[in-house]
């Protein structure tokens, strides 16, 4: 009678604990020596269909791409820039004295090395005593005044247009100049975005003008006195009348 009782009062434990209509739990009351029952199919179902559902859900999400990450802005950027390339432009200005720009660039890149190389050997012999305060001072000094002179000469060098070019649409101006290791260069501006010598305040009589852009601060120097306008049509199409 005690066992009897003891399996109703769980039955209706059961019951009143079961989630409607999600799991159907039978419990019995085992005899000593004999194992547990199973649960019932319904809850291996529930079960399996729950770890299946989030492994779909881990696998949506790993096969899911993620647009900030494959940057498809850098990537059209790239294929524009590609395209710019791949086009035929036309000489419109060039600056022959660039390659003395740009020989003058690569002979203080290697006269910084060189004086900044000579300079633990210097302080090495001035502390073994071999080297007087004078030759450390004067060594130190030629390397700090090598390294400024570097620095400005690069600062204005790289700021000067050795050639310009336009496309066949007259739409895009290809502009290069040299780098801080003296290497060429090449940008490529919208001809809408290239202020005109009227909107720079440049006099066309001037030997220096500046090429500047509506979209940034960035200035850029060519002497069309120096240089040789070869196309004057085209050139006149980006900087305005020359006259």
């Amino acid at each position: 009678m005690l066992a009897l009782a003891f399996t109703v009062s769980v039955q209706a434990c059961a019951e009143m604990l079961r989630p409607p209509r999600l799991i159907h739990l039978t419990l019995s009351l085992a005899a000593s020596g004999r194992q547990c029952h199973h649960p019932p199919l319904s809850i291996r179902q529930l079960f399996s269909c729950t770890q299946t559902r989030t492994k779909c859900a881990s696998r949506t999400a790993s096969v899911t791409p993620n647009h900030a990450s494959l940057g498809f802005p850098q990537y059209q950027a790239l294929a524009a820039c590609s395209d710019l390339a791949s086009q035929e432009y036309s000489l419109i200005y060039a600056f022959p004295a660039i390659r003395g720009l740009r020989a003058l660039s690569r002979l203080k890149l290697i006269q910084t090395g060189v004086t900044a190389a000579l300079l633990p050997t210097v302080y090495y012999f001035y502390l073994q005593g071999q080297a007087s305060v004078t030759l450390l001072t004067y060594t130190t000094g030629i390397a700090a005044f090598a390294a400024v002179m570097l620095y400005t000469i690069s600062h204005y060098i790289r700021r000067v247009v050795g050639m310009m070019y336009l496309d066949s649409t007259q739409c895009t101006l290809k502009v290069s100049h040299l780098s801080f290791w003296g290497h060429r260069r090449d940008v490529y501006l919208p001809v809408s975005d290239v202020m005109t010598l009227g909107d720079t305040g440049d006099s066309p009589g001037e030997p220096i003008l500046r090429l500047k852009r509506y979209s940034c601060s960035d200035t850029l120097y060519f002497f069309p006195r120096l240089g040789r306008v070869i196309d004057k049509h085209g050139f006149e199409k980006v900087f305005g009348t020359l006259t």
